[in-house]
């Protein structure tokens, strides 16, 4: 599944959801590499 998290105040990064991580963030994958940040809220 795809999922949008922010990183900082203006970076978006879009790739497969990895997991939720313990303090609220969620981890994404893109490539090999995975990232961390606030997931984007639906409206």
């Amino acid at each position: 599944m795809l999922r949008t998290i922010t990183l900082g105040s203006c970076v978006s990064v879009q790739g497969i959801f990895v997991k939720d991580l313990a303090d609220g963030r969620v981890a994404v994958k893109v490539d090999d590499i995975v990232y961390a940040g606030t997931p984007v809220r639906k409206n």
